[in-house]
């Protein structure tokens, strides 16, 4: 697969890019990164008929999908219907308003692994999350993707839904698809980042302690002026990112025995983490439900910040999982957080309406001649001809794993459609071809 940009006109965002068609790939997934499944995501949850969805992969899979362009706020690809008539399909993205990029490129600048990350051509989730606490939402969310379609539906039909299947691919390759969906190519892009990297180079040397002086006040005299000096301002609003605590003297012996100064380093930074975090939280317009963390879970979070050994092993220790528990539950920690290590840790009988969305979930992923093999025990539910198993959450999203060292670890993260889940689970160049076979007592 190759891109071509059409054109560009800097920071105008009039930039296009078209892609060559892929070929036809049935029993492949669409998406392996976790940014590609979350877009997959926005259409699954969206659209309201299942069995186009259906269709649209499969038409996805046989090569009806053309060439496909994108530009700020638009994708367009001409599709081949079932019936071979083809179609101009179009899906709209929500570009970024000015003030959101200025936002999300002081940002972008301030850690220097985002833009690292970006030009390795990945998406790290920090660098999402960093975006969404500045009111920022890169990965588009339910109801974001629109459909237009010259059959004439109103909602997402087989050849919005191909189109949208098809992209998640381009993702997975290119994450900066979606920055030129969102309204910025990658070259107006790179080369923001460039020059508010050098001015804020060049403001931290304007403003280091050898260039200005820093004038004081007596403290008495600044006591005594209290009752006539205006009053405070106002609070300030919610930092873009956590504050960073106080380096310790690690070198040195503390002055309390048994007071660990490493360990008391991850704890303070990941305090700050989890404060800015629950603030963000309480200052949403429709705060979320946060639950509290049992000390088990918490050392989870905590490890998953954590790069020293010896506070690693503290904490694989107390949390009762040992080293190797511990890494599979970090592993799931960075792809889900607290709903991804429920997953990891219980096993539910799924039974009555939620075993019947199951079912139809499962029915429905694939075409008949394609479906895979499972073997269901409880909540799990297990490839027959390969190490990878699909595990159902509460709140019905599927969840890949696969079995690595005789321990089943995530393989990446959730989606509503288990095809999609269940290819990112699976050993790379791996097939499933069969029926579902009978479920365990």
């Amino acid at each position: 697969m190759t891109g071509r940009e059409d054109e560009t006109a800097g920071q105008s965002a009039d930039v296009q890019r078209t892609f060559v068609a892929f070929p036809p790939a049935r029993g492949r997934g669409f998406a392996v990164s976790w940014w590609g499944q979350a877009w997959l995501t926005a259409l699954e949850e969206s659209a309201l008929d299942l069995q186009q969805l259906k269709a649209g992969r499969g038409l996805a899979r046989g090569g009806a999908v053309g060439a496909v362009s994108v530009r700020p706020g638009r994708i367009t690809a001409m599709v081949r219907g079932r019936d071979r008539t083809a179609h101009r399909a179009d899906v709209l993205v929500e570009p970024l308003a000015e003030a959101q990029w200025e936002r999300f490129l002081d940002m972008a600048v301030e850690r220097a692994g985002h833009v690292a990350a970006l030009l390795d051509r990945e998406m790290p989730p920090h660098l999402v999350e960093d975006a969404s606490v500045t009111g920022i939402d890169l990965l588009p969310g339910l109801g974001e993707l629109e459909p237009e379609c010259a059959c004439g539906a109103w909602d997402h039909c087989e050849h919005t839904a191909a189109l949208c299947y098809q992209v998640a691919r381009l993702l997975d390759e290119d994450p900066f698809v979606l920055f030129l969906m969102r309204g910025r190519g990658e070259q107006a892009l790179l080369a923001d980042l460039q020059v508010r990297g050098d001015t804020a180079s060049a403001d931290a040397a304007q403003n280091s302690p050898a260039s200005r002086a820093r004038p004081g006040v007596d403290a008495t005299e600044a006591y005594a002026t209290g009752d006539i000096l205006p009053s405070l301002p106002a609070l300030p609003e919610l930092p873009t990112e956590p504050g960073v605590p106080p380096s310790l003297d690690t070198e040195a012996a503390p002055g309390v025995a048994g007071v660990d100064p490493a360990a008391l380093e991850v704890l303070a930074a990941g305090t700050a983490v989890e404060a800015h975090r629950m603030l963000a939280e309480a200052l949403r317009a429709t705060p979320g439900m946060v639950s509290e963390l049992t000390v088990a879970q918490d050392a989870v979070r905590l490890a998953a910040g954590a790069s020293d050994e010896g506070v690693i092993e503290r904490l694989a220790e107390g949390s009762g999982r040992g080293r190797a528990g511990l890494e599979t539950a970090v592993r799931a920690w960075r792809l889900g957080g607290e709903a991804a290590l429920f997953v990891l840790d219980e096993e539910w009988q799924v039974e009555g309406e939620a075993l019947a969305r199951a079912r139809a979930a499962l029915e429905s992923a694939w075409d008949e001649d394609e479906r895979p093999p499972l073997r269901r025990d409880g909540n799990r539910w297990t490839l027959e001809e390969a190490p990878a198993q699909l595990r159902l959450g509460r709140d019905g999203r599927w969840w890949p794993y696969r079995e690595e060292a005789g321990r089943w670890v995530p393989a990446g993260a959730p989606a509503r459609d288990p095809a999609t889940a269940l290819a990112a689970a699976e050993p790379d160049g791996h097939r499933t071809d069969g029926t579902l076979v009978p479920e365990s007592p």
